[in-house]
């Protein structure tokens, strides 16, 4: 009998022991458990602070961006003006030989008028634009052709020639192809 109080003993204290190794196992387990979901909670904080710092980054890029375009257009604007100021200058002068030069200086005087009011009408929207941006409102990225080279609009108002010229344009081709005949014979 002595025996197997021995025996029954050591089985309660190997059992008592594999109940404590169990227990704490278990508060070891829970401990790991609250730090992964504290370490998920941060990592998630991070990433959200990481997301919204790239936003502003590019929201300041795209911002950079539109004062670099508004201050293309506003130099090139400023070119602009002075060289169609010196082609009506030419053309009110040629008046006096050619009196049709008046249509050109016309033309002239419309063409500067209608880019003028779109460069303005342009200006106004990429300030608002940037505005936008600015408050978080204007989606992120420039468009595709903001960044290649834009086809010029086709507006045939305003590429047209007045018609004297046109026609004089189609005369000296047709002379200079007789000429180039009479030339050759």
């Amino acid at each position: 009998m002595f025996g197997k109080k021995t025996l029954m003993d050591d089985l309660n204290r190997n059992l008592d022991r594999a109940r404590e190794r169990r227990n704490a196992l278990v508060f070891k387990r829970d401990a790991l458990a609250s730090d992964v979901t504290t370490l998920s909670a941060q990592i998630a904080e991070l990433e959200a602070r990481l997301s919204e710092e790239k936003d502003r980054r590019e929201r300041e890029r795209v911002g950079s961006e539109l004062e670099r375009i508004k201050k293309r257009l506003k130099d090139a604007a400023t070119a602009f003006a002075p060289g169609i100021a010196g082609l009506c200058d030419a053309t009110e002068a040629a008046t006096a030989f050619v009196p049709e030069a008046r249509e050109l200086n016309s033309f002239l005087l419309s063409v500067a008028a209608e880019v003028d009011i779109v460069i303005d009408s342009l200006l106004r929207e990429l300030q608002r634009q940037t505005e936008a941006l600015g408050a978080g409102h204007a989606g992120l990225g420039l468009p595709q052709s903001v960044i290649e080279v834009p086809e010029p609009p086709k507006n045939d108002r305003l590429l047209l020639l007045p018609a004297w010229l046109r026609r004089n344009k189609e005369a000296g081709k047709k002379e200079s192809a007789e000429d180039r005949l009479n030339a050759a014979a």
